[in-house]
């Protein structure tokens, strides 16, 4: 019997993953184990002494658990022990029983995110050649992050002032969020931490931004020195970063098992689904049709026009990385698959895919940009602030320069939203309203950065000249 192609055997192991998750939610009790897992961790005496009450009580969603640890702590404690006690309270033997898989299939990826980078970009600056080939490259590369990162901020600012979801929300139906104010960063912050210090500490810290200028900048002095040490260091890097893609093909062998135990944990510890869509069913609506109007209109209108390349047998050949994209929420831990798909199955060069992709991996976010218009002005109307004009176009470039800014990691958007909100004078307080939902529209705006970064990569492509099956003349 033939084996199922792979996108088809990661969509089974999403749907049976999503029914697992449903019948086996996740539930939170303090039980013996949980307080001596507690004083394990240094949790006060007199906090555990206070929780004693809650003993053996069970809580079937996390949101009702958080209320109940809120309403026998001190704030300043809760605020500072709450994920502690979460952690320690958390039952769900079924889904703790093969969420390992998903677990050990996200650091394998994870393994490879920085000499995957290193090693691409360095092999494709090298094989680019001059200079003057490397500018124009980059230029296109960047001029086409900018401009659909763009075209998707006014898609989203345009719904959200036609639907208004923020119109009447819940302002009661929030969640504290730690930890937001002290990762914040300001633009000049981000600009100069760009140049790394020490590369080896960015290395540890996965600082994408200043990995890629290293890379770049290594790579192109490679191209200025003498012959044979060029050809030498020229023909490591390339022998470099075929090795990291045989290492690729090896761990994406496993993406169905991975989905299954990363999809099935995430179904199972959501609150209920039924009343998140009540709550705010509206706001994710509107951030999924944004979201769907520019993957499936926007972007195959720049394919089709610009890259004169069929958009929908280009996005066949992306269904591995996209589902995966979407079960992950990290851009970064599918960059391998990424680039696997457009090499392979679309016919992208390794010159065009080895320099495009890690860099749309960390600065394209299409999808979070989007996120963040969305999010910001959402937050707006239900504090009832009516943001001018000019406010509203502060949002749009202040979500553009933050979507570069946003690691490839998942949630990293959601630290950004307070630069926005910063800019434009609206709480902080705000985030907790779409904490709720945050997880459930990474999974789509992150499936959207990475259809945009294939994308981008066949525009390229196309306008360097090259031939690939997915052009619209190429098959007659």
């Amino acid at each position: 019997m033939k084996r199922p192609a792979l996108h088809w055997q990661i969509l089974i192991a999403l749907i049976i993953a999503i029914i697992y998750g449903i019948l086996f939610p996740s539930q939170y009790e303090l039980r013996e184990s949980s307080y001596e897992e507690l004083e394990k961790k240094g949790i006060p005496e007199k906090v555990r002494n206070k929780l004693q009450s809650m003993k053996g009580e069970e809580f079937h969603t996390r949101h009702t658990f958080e209320t109940a640890i809120a309403e026998n702590i001190k704030p300043e404690v809760f605020k500072k022990h709450y994920r502690s006690i979460e952690n320690a309270a958390y039952q769900n033997a079924q889904v703790s029983a093969i969420s390992w898989m998903g677990d050990m299939f996200l650091r394998a990826l994870k393994m490879l995110i920085i000499p995957l980078i290193l090693s691409s970009l360095i092999s494709g600056i090298t094989n680019i050649g001059t200079g003057k080939n490397l500018g124009r490259l980059g230029l296109k590369t960047v001029g086409y992050y900018v401009l659909t990162s763009t075209l998707a901020i006014i898609v989203g600012l345009i719904l959200v002032n036609l639907i208004q979801p923020g119109m009447g929300a819940d302002l009661n139906f929030s969640r504290e969020v730690e930890g937001l104010v002290e990762k914040q960063k300001s633009l000049r912050d981000i600009i100069v931490e760009i140049i790394p210090t020490n590369i080896f500490k960015a290395f540890e810290a996965s600082d994408m931004l200043s990995i890629i200028f290293f890379a770049m900048l290594f790579g192109f002095f490679i191209t200025r020195i003498e012959e044979k040490p060029r050809r030498l260091l020229t023909n490591a890097f390339n022998a470099f970063f075929d090795v990291m893609m045989k290492i690729t093909m090896f761990i994406i062998r496993f993406t169905p098992i991975g989905i299954f135990g990363i999809v099935a944990k995430v179904v199972a510890d959501q609150d209920s689904l039924l009343n998140l869509m009540s709550r705010m069913g509206i706001y994710m609506g509107t951030v999924v049709a944004a979201l769907a109007i520019h993957a499936f209109i926007t972007l195959p209108l720049i394919l089709r026009f610009v890259g004169k390349s069929k958009p929908l047998q280009h996005f066949r050949n992306m269904s591995t990385p996209l589902i995966t994209a979407f079960s992950t929420s990290s851009s970064g831990a599918t960059l391998p698959l990424t680039m696997n798909a457009v090499e392979r199955n679309s016919g992208v060069s390794k010159k065009i895919t080895s320099f495009t992709l890690p860099l749309g991996a960390t600065i394209n976010m299409d999808g979070t940009a989007l996120y963040e218009c969305v999010a910001a002005l959402f937050i707006a109307q239900a504090y009832g602030v009516d943001l001018t004009v000019v406010e509203q176009f502060t949002v749009v470039i202040t979500a553009l320069l933050a979507s570069i800014g946003a690691a490839a990691i998942p949630m990293a958007g959601l630290v950004m939203i307070t630069v926005i909100l910063t800019a434009v004078g609206l709480p902080l307080e705000g985030v907790g309203l779409i904490l709720a939902v945050d997880r459930i529209l990474d999974m789509f705006r992150t499936a959207t950065n990475v259809w945009s970064d294939s994308c981008g990569a066949v525009t390229i492509a196309r306008s360097e000249g090259e031939g690939l099956p997915v052009n619209a003349k190429a098959q007659k």
